[in-house]
């Protein structure tokens, strides 16, 4: 099963998290990180800039993109991803991809998503965050578990949810490249970040309900090695929430990340 660590804030899970990827790159012979992009890992990418670790030899992978938003748009992931990731971390631009998410050639953009990604040698750590609806990338209800690379259609919570990103609700484009969730799947470890008292049913549909197509979320309990950092209110609605406290104080040394 999956580790539920319970803190009392985002940014006390911004720590822990941090420290987590940055030991995972720093044992990783070819360093590949998966980024995700919305305010959930915020507090996660200011603690690791406030460690100042040389992160330029590090290539990173974002989750999804927008499909049709013009170049340079301040909303596409590209664009936020300069602002809070590349430039606070200092990473290195030209090893950080992002799904194509331009017309041109979109029939293909999966494939070609998938083959940058294996060229890198996979995924070694991958930040996630989880929508209401217990999305994970734009993996909405409904997907393959098995899902690759490809282009979705964004359901309309998933469309309000994001909508104060833009100007007006209609501006929020209807589709999306993003990773599959056999593609996330197969990242060495995964980090599920989830806080506020809006993600304790995604949440706990997700650690302790069935293994689902309708919750995409779910998908992290087939895969061994997953952290899933909540606060007080994402775990809620945890049945077991007693027990994960239990196991996290008393989990072995050697244990750690």
């Amino acid at each position: 099963m999956a580790e539920i660590v319970i803190v009392a804030d985002a940014e006390a899970a911004g720590d822990l998290a941090a420290d987590a990827v940055l030991r995972r790159l720093s044992r990783a012979t070819t360093p590949t990180w998966g980024v995700a992009t919305g305010s959930t890992p915020l507090s996660t990418y200011r603690a690791i800039a406030a460690r100042d670790h040389d992160l330029s030899g590090v290539r990173a992978f974002a989750l999804d993109e927008y499909v049709g938003l013009p170049a340079g748009h301040p909303e596409s992931y590209r664009a936020v991803l300069d602002r809070e990731l590349v430039h606070p971390l200092g990473l290195n631009t030209e090893k950080v991809h992002v799904p194509d998410g331009s017309h041109e050639g979109l029939e293909s953009a999966g494939e070609r998503y998938e083959r940058e990604i294996a060229d890198a040698g996979g995924i070694e750590v991958q930040i996630l965050g989880i929508g209401t609806d217990g999305h994970v990338g734009f993996n909405e209800p409904g997907s393959s578990l098995a899902s690759r690379t490809r282009v979705k259609t964004l359901t309309e919570q998933t469309r309000q949810d994001n909508a104060r990103f833009f100007d007006s609700p209609d501006d929020v484009p209807r589709h999306c490249v993003t990773q599959g969730l056999g593609t996330i799947s197969r990242a060495r470890h995964l980090i599920l970040l989830a806080f506020g008292e809006g993600k304790a049913a995604a949440i706990a549909a997700a650690v302790e309900g069935p293994v689902t197509a309708a919750v995409p979320g779910s998908i992290i309990q087939l895969h061994p090695s997953v952290t899933v950092f909540v606060d007080e209110a994402a775990a809620s609605r945890l049945a077991h929430a007693d027990y994960y406290r239990h196991a996290y104080e008393n989990k072995p040394r050697w244990q750690v990340l």
